[in-house]
């Protein structure tokens, strides 16, 4: 890392603006008007709820462009949506896909497919259909999202909030997953191409390295349920600042899972702060849940691949107020 500040790069200064972007997120919700749920949507069938959650696979679609390698994108795209649900304590059911084209290529849609088809296999999940549309005046190359249907009963949803004295669960990320990848590629390709050798070990290129599918949290679902965790977090776009969708705490994460060479790559390519690599990134830990009991909290990491990572404090006992405390960070 150089000690240029010139030359530090934010999220911001790549073309994506958090603030802005829950600022347009606010507005579009407040003209249709907010549904219940945070991850997901919830619509009340009588003894069930239903829940829809929607997302995309962002500019990693890019990354696999001039990789030429499609063929775990679609994992990404059931990652993002599935996750969100598993957030909320809801069991994913079914997705559908869409694509967008700007001319056809039976390649890529068959790469796309096949990453589809694994992720839904990871993920437990049916799919049902989806749509590929070609617009070559509104789209250059390609963009995949889908949807995701999940049902729980009305007392299957995790109530979505922490308390202070609460014992935070983190699970590890897989990479980067599918977020923040604006900075990670514009800190990447300062200096090198997607298609030259990886620097560290795992990874024949850095865009392979970039292109680590997202990891799926479905099969925690069970678990988190049966040792009665009050909210979790999946760990997306804004970094570590999901936890505060648990409430307006203090959340000290004293211990959590070391972040992979991915990142420390990507910060040193381009000059960026800790706290930015933290306020975009998973750094290492994907999914997080919060759980009333010490020793509840020990057990449910034991019976998964979790670990205890931290806990809750309450925000007028800390100087810094409500946010994340993290590797010698206040968030």
């Amino acid at each position: 890392m150089t000690d240029d500040a010139d030359d530090e790069l934010t999220y911001a200064d790549t073309g994506v603006d958090i603030e802005a972007s829950e600022s347009a997120t606010a507005a579009l919700i407040d003209a249709v008007g907010d549904s219940e749920g945070d991850y997901a949507g919830l619509l009340d069938i009588g003894d069930r709820y239903l829940a829809l959650a929607t997302d995309g696979v962002g500019t990693k679609l890019l990354v696999a462009e001039a990789l030429g390698d499609y063929s775990t994108v679609g994992i990404d795209c059931i990652a993002m949506n599935v996750n969100d649900l598993v957030a909320a304590g809801v069991r994913p059911v079914a997705f559908v896909d869409y694509l967008a084209i700007d001319e056809p290529d039976d390649n890529f849609a068959e790469q796309i497919g096949e990453g589809l088809a694994a992720g839904a296999d990871q993920a437990d999940i049916e799919l049902v259909g989806g749509e590929t549309a070609v617009m070559p005046e509104v789209v250059k190359g390609l963009d995949l999202a889908g949807a995701c249907v999940g049902l729980a009963d009305k007392d299957g949803l995790f109530d979505g909030a922490a308390e202070p004295g609460d014992t935070l669960v983190g699970w590890a990320s897989s990479g980067i997953h599918s977020n923040g990848l604006t900075l990670a590629r514009t800190a990447t390709t300062r200096d090198h191409e997607y298609t030259d050798r990886c620097p560290f070990e795992g990874y024949e290129t850095i865009g392979e390295a970039l292109l680590e599918p997202t990891r799926i949290y479905t099969e925690l679902l069970t678990p988190m349920r049966a040792h009665g965790v009050r909210g979790a977090a999946h760990i997306t776009g804004g970094g570590w600042g999901n936890l505060q969708r648990l409430g307006e705490h203090r959340y000290v994460v004293d211990d959590p899972f070391d972040a992979q060479p991915v990142f420390d790559f990507v910060q040193e390519q381009g000059n960026v702060s800790d706290a930015e690599m933290h306020t975009t990134f998973n750094m290492g830990t994907g999914f997080v849940a919060a759980v009333g009991d010490d020793a509840t909290a020990a057990d449910l990491a034991a019976a998964t691949d979790g670990r205890v990572i931290g806990h809750v404090e309450a925000s007028d006992d800390h100087d810094a107020g409500a946010g994340v405390s993290i590797r010698g960070l206040d968030l």
